[in-house]
């Protein structure tokens, strides 16, 4: 197919010019979108009375075929043909002829590209709700049977305060939903019909847009023809969203990968999950996770890198445009597969229970409960501390656990401790003691379950 410019130019493209600027091999991507996008804005020119009925048929029968055969792999994408719409409107005019030449009235590949990557963007961000869906699932159905198991908490990686584990992996449900908040807003401001702006100032044909959005279902039209071509907000924010998923996977993945290692010894990894060394028969790797915590670096150098391309670009379209896709499409598409895998190994995940136990033993997980106990006591909180932190010191010094400190010796350094006091320090029991809304104690973690499994009650996604 002739260049679409032609008429304007004495030669041709050098071609090492035409291969630096195809996109073809990844643009191919938005052939759906395409061909939908055309189909809705042939139907809205007919009814227009910009093309025939007859013109019509023709377009909507021969989008039909080249549908089929890229569906059936039989399509040839030619890198001459330079990107996904020259590509199909070449073969349309090969299927059709001249009805062909009347689909692009009308029409400018900025606001087709903008329009087909925007369908692209909202149908992934759907899929990509739905796989986050299923990692939250497999993460509350392994937290329903760990409401009971007591481990450490840690700040500063340091042993802080027994917690239930069922809560610690709800915290994960909780970061994942924000992400799910986030891929909808970032769909919702995806979801505006961009064509119709054609180039960049719209067009003196009376077309109908609102018909063209109807038909794709987008919500809105995009207002102004300039932004509406120059506007990768949604790329952005797309990005964003996919990035601080990817982030909170990875620290997903550091925690597992600690409680995996021989220090830990909380969890032993399935072998479906693991790899061995090529040199060291003992070795069980974790490389999902560790290629989980890798891949949001990739993540994050896509959002950097579309924000860079776009901080420079006068209004309105410019071929760095053409940069959106591939950081887009690759962002989507590890993630994608990062939640599948994750959905599918989670529920894999088998603890040692009595490795918590012995963890609880050590690093005086039992301070904050002790000091809170002589606040009850009418200690103010910061003498409270003072105290805890003296009897610290001293089962230090004697190499014990608070819990092993007689009652005399307690009250020696404070006269207000309670008769059961050393009850109330079982690091193992202390959680089943809290309080506060959203704590992480058993009973809590129990309700958060349940509450869980209401909020993402549905089928699941076969894998």
């Amino acid at each position: 197919m002739p260049k679409l410019w032609k008429g304007r130019f004495a030669k041709g493209v050098d071609p090492r010019m035409e291969a630096f600027g195809a996109s073809i091999h990844f643009d191919r991507t938005l052939w759906e979108e395409d061909i939908a996008g055309s189909l809705a804005h042939a139907g809205m020119l007919a009814a227009a009375g910009l093309i025939s009925k007859r013109d019509l048929a023709a377009i909507r029968r021969g989008l039909a075929r080249i549908g089929r055969r890229i569906r059936e792999g039989t399509f040839r994408f030619r890198p001459e043909d330079e990107d996904i719409h020259m590509a199909i409107e070449a073969a349309l005019t090969a299927e059709i002829g001249d009805p062909a030449r009347r689909l692009h009235t009308a029409r400018s590949r900025n606001d087709q590209v903008a329009t087909d990557l925007r369908l692209w963007t909202r149908r992934r961000l759907d899929a990509l709700d739905g796989r986050v869906a299923d990692l939250q699932r497999a993460l509350v159905a392994l937290a329903s049977g760990e409401t009971a198991t007591i481990l450490p908490g840690y700040t500063h990686l340091q042993r802080a305060q027994p917690v239930s584990l069922a809560q610690h992996l709800l915290a994960y449900v909780e970061m994942l939903d924000r992400d799910r908040g986030r891929l909808r807003d970032a769909r919702a401001r995806a979801n505006r019909l961009p064509l119709g702006a054609c180039a960049l100032a719209g067009t003196t044909l009376p077309i109908d847009r609102e018909r063209v959005r109807r038909a794709l279902g987008f919500d809105a039209l995009c207002d102004n023809s300039m932004d509406a071509v120059a506007d990768r907000d949604f790329v952005v924010e797309t990005l964003a969203a996919l990035a601080l998923l990817a982030v909170h996977l990875s620290r997903f993945a550091e925690d597992v990968i600690l409680w995996a290692s021989s220090e830990w010894a909380l969890l032993r990894l399935d072998d479906a999950w693991s790899t061995g060394s090529s040199i060291m028969p003992q070795k069980r790797n974790p490389d999902l996770l560790e290629l989980t915590r890798g891949k949001s670096g990739r993540m994050l150098g896509h959002l950097v890198a579309m924000l860079t391309v776009l901080k420079g670009l006068p209004l309105t379209y410019n071929r760095d445009l053409q940069e959106d896709k591939e950081p887009l499409f690759d962002a989507a598409r590890t993630a994608e597969e990062t939640l599948v895998c994750l959905a599918a190994f989670v529920p894999t995940m088998r603890f040692d229970r009595t490795r918590a136990r012995t963890m609880l033993q050590g690093g005086f997980l039992e301070a904050t409960v002790m000091a809170e106990t002589l606040v009850l006591r009418g200690l103010p909180f910061r003498k409270a501390h003072e105290v805890a932190g003296e009897l610290v010191r001293l089962a230090e010094t004697r190499g014990v656990r608070l819990v092993d400190l007689d009652l005399p010796t307690l009250r020696s350094v404070c006269p207000l401790f309670p008769a059961d006091i050393r009850a109330r320090l079982d690091p193992e029991q202390a959680p089943r003691s809290y309080r506060s809304a959203g704590n992480a104690g058993p009973a809590e973690a129990a309700r958060a379950v349940r509450r869980w499994e209401r909020r993402l009650a549905g089928p699941k996604r076969a894998r």
